[in-house]
């Protein structure tokens, strides 16, 4: 039976998801809050499987297929027939627990719910879900379509099957899951994040130039991309917020953000999603 999933967010992970479960045969509604932002998401989509038609990865039949089980809008009954909705709007919890509220309200008793949240409690937004006990933290990496791992998080109220179901959902779009015990950042930004607001903290005191940092860390870690390339992937805003939440959630100054990022973020130069982070695009 063809799973149907939707997604809330239509920007970076929001439309990565939606690919990702695309490819994966999925029937996918992901929708925003405007139908601008909708449609921007499904021709990044439409652009990225056009590309895998180029290298020949997929027949262009393929793509056009994939695209058939693909909508998008801004109403909310687009989600009222899925499976599983996954919620990836913006790293701020009030602003996620309003979505989730909203959702749980729209869809099914037996929907599961997930929140891709990088850094926040699935227990505090648990609270802003019907029946909490299906809700669960299911955090994809980006690029969502190449990366393959995904971090299972449950909150204190998430009943064993939704653990279940979604690392089952995970499996069936091609990714390995990892059960996490809920913690600021989980496991892998808490240890990549620091990385990445420490090369910022080397650029801030002139230490090296952007450029030699990445060199260092590939060349003398045998890293596949620099810390502060990834940044600029990541997005400054999202690294800077992931901060702030470990800077708050610990009270540890070793996660005390680096200023340089939230100049960046008041500039608006977020990475390679604006054309402009620690290096051009």
């Amino acid at each position: 039976m063809t799973v149907r999933l939707g997604v809330v967010g239509a920007g970076t992970m929001g439309r990565g998801i939606a690919e990702a479960g695309l490819v994966s045969g999925f029937d996918v509604a992901i929708i925003d809050v405007s139908n601008q932002l909708a449609n921007g998401a499904y021709r990044a989509v439409e652009k990225s499987l056009a590309r895998g038609v180029d290298r020949g990865r997929i027949s262009s039949d393929m793509k056009d297929a994939m695209l058939s089980k693909l909508t998008y809008g801004s109403d909310d009954s687009l989600l009222t027939d899925r499976d599983a909705v996954i919620e990836a709007v913006y790293e701020d919890m009030a602003v996620k627990r309003a979505v989730l509220e909203r959702v749980s309200g729209i869809v099914s008793p037996d929907t599961l719910i997930g929140s891709n949240t990088s850094s926040l409690s699935i227990t505090t937004m648990s609270q802003s879900v019907s029946d909490p006990g299906r809700f669960v933290g299911v955090h994809f990496f980006n690029p969502v379509p190449v990366m393959k791992l995904v971090e299972i998080v449950p909150g204190d109220m998430t009943s064993e099957d939704a653990v279940a179901r979604g690392k089952a959902l995970a499996e069936k779009m091609g990714k390995t899951p990892v059960l996490v015990r809920e913690s600021p950042g989980f496991v892998v930004n808490r240890l990549l994040c620091p990385l990445m607001n420490e090369a910022a903290y080397l650029v801030m005191e002139k230490v090296a130039s952007p450029s030699d940092i990445d060199a260092a860390m590939k060349l003398g870690a045998n890293h596949p991309i620099g810390p502060l390339a990834l940044a600029d992937l990541v997005g400054i805003d999202v690294l800077y917020a992931i901060m702030n939440t470990l800077y708050t959630e610990f009270a540890d100054p070793k996660y005390r953000p680096c200023p340089l990022l939230m100049e960046m973020v008041n500039d608006g130069r977020l990475g390679k999603k604006t054309g402009q982070g620690f290096f051009s695009y």
